[in-house]
């Protein structure tokens, strides 16, 4: 007997809630949402029927209050409850909670949950089921001949509590440190050690169970490109794989879920060693993937809405009555975070002074070939450090690899995203990188120096020295006529005009550390660029236009060909945008207020924050790169180093402090000429 949901709760945030309650419209489902204080003016809340606030920031304050949610669900009057993914997505308790309570949970049983939570209890079911495996190994027992080994947290995903160890006198540290993250991140410490495969493959495959014993294989996905081992792109179908290797990957997938009596939406995941054509069993995530709109793109089916209709105790076979479709086409997705790549991923935070990415539909699969875009962010919204660092999921659906690839890096390379760093350009010399156009896959493609050294650490595009000129001379145009528009005398007067021209005038930015002087010119015959770079010949301004809210638009003329750059200010940041990509930049003012200095030797943090650990006390001698202070931001934790041997003379901060970007975390007097060329690095494998 069916048992149809009226109302549905979704025990999460952001852009996974945005994707449920858009197939709960489809259906004519009310929804609810729940939000901690920072979320309060998302989209997502927004844009459920019904919105409960779940009082405090942290996730352990809020959406891991099992109690909390229960308790929002009945407050608003919904009948079930949809977990996401994260959180409590598989948390078998939280699950029998909800159903004690006796609202329908939109997901697998519990039992399943309990099975599959614990990657060392699922390896052995896997096992008894005819799947193929990876050994265990235990700590003391790891030779020489065994390395590399990863060692994994039992728990939870991510890629925290996993390590990567390559020397046997490391193996018992790692395993120390993983069992602490665990510990931390999931509140169960179980780790294990198995054999690491260099140049494996990532390929997962997606189920689906109903409770009538029906479990159907709904293609597979290659989630190869990863870094910290969390997934940055995927792609449907997995490219490469021989026919009678993705038969067996099917079919072992099939019998992992009969073997559990899976029902619902669950993914089984696969290290796939190319070179011999085996794979392995990873873990089955028991839950929606991040990566499910790839799967929808090329088999047409909604994974939310067969969820629900499994919920609901309806067949499979009445919700795909003609079986899944093949595959077509081929779709890739990315993650796009805010992150900056080139400084060992740190997270970011702070205000969207623009996200706008070009795509056709939003958490809706194309008709025809095109761009998706699933996000939980608009322009003006603010990134918290409270939750996970994805800002969206952009995703291209095309007739083949290559197309689908062209698609996205060119959607991505269109986007404005302002405010903060994110991956964006990373993710385009990753999509145009001839390795991945080529197939050449594997959890290491991201470690290959080639990829990484393609996108510039000082964030200045790779384009040619006369296109960063004209851009940086548009900026200093863009940046003159802004102060002029403010000033309250000579309005008639030309920004920057001078009766007689005896130097340029000059506009500094500032970008990493990198400083650029910008010289121009100003008179009758408008701006004119004198010099930025040696190899820059001599441009003008052509045509200058004020879009509004700080945005001007430039066209800089250069040996007969024009190029138009968009330029957003805010403040000091100037960002810019053209054809070759985008740039951001801090306006360098002419004179520094000595109160904005800081000493020498001072530590700073480089984003929002929780203090969690001081390693320093003051007055104590340290050595360079010795931890001080240890930060907590967007799930992650992240050391600070000091910068050379010295002495701590002040910490201003202690434990529980809540910091901004670039407050003093410490203050190391240098007693030795050695200086540290990077003073943050974030936690890592050995």
């Amino acid at each position: 007997m069916t048992q149809p949901i009226r109302r549905l709760l979704v025990a999460n945030r952001g852009e996974i809630a945005r994707r449920v309650f858009r197939t709960c419209r489809d259906l004519g489902i009310g929804t609810v949402a729940v939000h901690s204080d920072a979320d309060a003016d998302l989209l997502f809340v927004r844009e459920a029927d019904v919105a409960v606030r779940l009082p405090g920031n942290t996730p352990a304050e809020t959406y891991l209050r099992a109690d909390l949610v229960i308790e929002a669900a009945q407050r608003a009057g919904a009948d079930a409850i949809h977990p996401g993914y994260g959180f409590l997505s598989e948390n078998a308790d939280f699950a029998r909670e909800v159903l004690k309570a006796g609202l329908t949970w939109v997901g697998p049983a519990p039992e399943s949950i309990e099975a599959m939570g614990s990657k060392v209890e699922s390896k052995r079911l896997m096992a008894e089921a005819g799947v193929p495996t990876l050994d265990n190994l235990a700590p003391d027992a790891v030779t020489e001949s065994d390395l590399p080994v990863l060692v994994k947290a039992s728990s939870g995903g991510g890629g925290r509590g996993m390590r990567v160890v390559r020397r046997r006198e490391s193996v018992a540290a790692n395993v120390d440190a993983a069992r602490d993250e665990a510990a931390s991140a999931f509140g169960d410490g179980t780790v294990f050690i198995e054999p690491y495969v260099e140049q494996g493959r990532h390929v997962e495959v997606q189920i689906i169970g109903d409770a009538h014993g029906t479990v159907l294989v709904v293609g597979d996905r290659d989630c190869s490109v990863q870094r910290r081992h969390q997934k940055v792109v995927e792609e449907a179908p997995a490219p490469g794989i021989p026919d009678d290797v993705r038969t067996a990957l099917h079919e072992a997938a099939r019998l992992a879920g009969e073997a559990i009596s899976y029902q619902g939406a669950g993914t089984v995941e696969f290290l796939y060693d190319e070179q011999k054509q085996r794979f392995y069993f990873l873990e089955m995530n028991t839950r929606l993937q991040v990566e499910h709109p790839v799967t929808e793109c090329v088999t047409g089916l909604d994974l939310v809405e067969l969820q629900v209709g499994v919920a609901e105790r309806r067949a499979l076979t009445e919700l795909v009555p003609d079986g899944v479709p093949a595959p077509r086409g081929h779709a890739v997705e990315v993650r796009l975070y805010a992150e900056d790549p080139s400084q060992d991923w740190q997270p970011q935070a702070g205000g969207l002074g623009a996200f706008e990415v070009p795509s056709d539909l939003q958490f809706v699969t194309p008709t025809a070939y095109g761009v998706r875009l699933d996000s939980g962010f608009q322009t003006g919204d603010e990134v918290s450090t409270y939750y996970d660092a994805m800002l969206a999921k952009v995703i291209a659906w095309g007739p083949d690899r290559r197309a689908a690839l062209r698609r996205l890096g060119g959607a991505l390379g269109r986007a404005r995203l302002h405010g903060i760093r994110t991956n964006r350009d990373l993710l385009v010399e990753i999509l145009r990188h001839p390795d991945f156009v080529e197939e050449r896959l594997s959890t290491a493609f991201l470690s290959d120096p080639d990829v990484l050294d393609r996108v510039n650490g000082s964030g200045i595009p790779s384009v040619p020295p006369s296109e960063q000129g004209c851009a940086l001379f548009a900026a200093a145009v863009a940046c003159t006529e802004e102060v002029a528009r403010r000033r309250p005398v000579l309005q008639a007067v030309p920004a920057g005009w001078r009766n007689v021209t005896s130097a340029p005038q000059r506009t500094s930015f500032e970008a990493d550390g990198t400083r650029v002087d910008v010289g121009w010119l100003g008179g009758r015959d408008g701006y004119v660029l004198a010099d930025v770079y040696d190899e820059v010949g001599p441009a003008r301004a052509t045509s200058i236009e004020d879009l509004g809210d700080g945005l001007w638009r430039v066209v800089v003329e250069l040996d007969g060909t024009a190029r138009p750059f968009d330029v957003a200010l805010d403040g000091d940041r100037v960002d810019i945008d053209w054809s070759g990509g985008h740039w951001a930049f801090t306006r360098v003012p002419r004179f520094v207020d000595p109160a904005d200095q800081v000493a020498e030797g001072s530590l700073l943090a480089p984003m929002p924050g929780s203090v969690i650990a001081l390693r320093a006390a003051a007055g104590e001698s340290v050595t360079a790169g010795q931890p001080v202070v240890v930060l907590e931001a967007m799930k992650m934790q992240h050391t600070i180093n000091a910068p050379h041997d010295g002495v701590v003379t002040e910490v201003p901060v202690s434990v529980g402090t809540q910091v901004a970007a670039g407050d003093v975390l410490a203050v190391v007097e240098s007693t030795s000429s050695t200086r540290s060329t990077d003073s943050t690095t974030s936690e890592e494998t050995s």
